[in-house]
């Protein structure tokens, strides 16, 4: 361990008085998002942790659906869908567009897509034993 000393950067929290690696530490630093960006990922991420919202991103992947569509799909009610709706909205992880009284639902962007892609092929890389699957 380096005892930074003289040379502690002030954005070093003053109770790291030794770090085992101060540039790396100081690297850490620089590349870390701001506060703002650290919250709204963690939004989003929230967003995406529930499984009802999950299999509605799931059944967005390719399609645009309609809210009838993707009640069908769940097998929920209208108004359980619309609030899934709400909170995929509000994190930006879903758009809609109007047809007449109909309003249909795509996924925002491929961010939203590749996101989705990794997080499976993660999943299913990791394997059953990772993940409790007998």
């Amino acid at each position: 361990m380096h005892d930074l000393g003289e040379n502690r950067s002030p954005r070093f929290p003053a109770r790291l008085e030794a770090v085992a690696s101060p540039e790396l530490v100081e690297a850490a630093l620089e590349a870390m998002p701001t506060p703002r960006e650290i919250q709204d990922a963690t939004d989003l991420l929230k967003a995406v942790g529930e499984p009802t919202r999950m299999r509605i991103l799931c059944a967005l992947s390719d399609r645009e659906l309609s809210v009838g569509d993707l009640q069908a799909v769940l097998g929920m009610n209208q108004s359980a869908v619309s609030h899934q709706l709400r909170v995929l909205r509000s994190t930006h992880l879903v758009k809609y567009r109007r047809e007449g009284k109909m309003v249909c639902y795509s996924l925002a962007d491929d961010h939203v897509r590749n996101m989705l892609q990794v997080s499976l092929e993660h999943v299913r890389h990791s394997g059953p034993e990772v993940h409790g699957d007998a």
